[in-house]
């Protein structure tokens, strides 16, 4: 495989990889975890519908404006955070 964007250098690694000159050293119990890693990463979305107060609504709306990000992302990833266990209420007793 040749390609025009590579120089000298880059186009000999890949001709060595092409060529099978390349071993991984990953244990078979890395690369299962890494595919299940990343199988789990790219899981389908699912779409819902939520009920929330205005006041709520626009408080997510100003923090996630201030965070950068569109405050549908915003949500979610407090969501993906709280369920993944990242996420906790800070509040509740011990």
């Amino acid at each position: 495989m040749t390609s025009d964007h590579l120089n000298k250098e880059e186009q000999e690694i890949l001709d060595a990889y092409d060529a099978g000159e390349f071993t991984s050293e990953m244990s078979s119990a890395r690369k299962n975890f890494l595919e299940r890693a990343a199988a789990t990463t790219v899981e389908r979305e699912t779409e819902i519908q939520i009920r929330m107060s205005e006041r709520d609504l626009s408080t997510l709306q100003r923090r996630a404006l201030e965070a950068g990000i569109p405050y549908r992302i915003f949500v979610a990833s407090i969501l993906h955070k709280y369920a993944s266990g990242s996420l906790y209420d800070a509040t509740a007793s011990a």
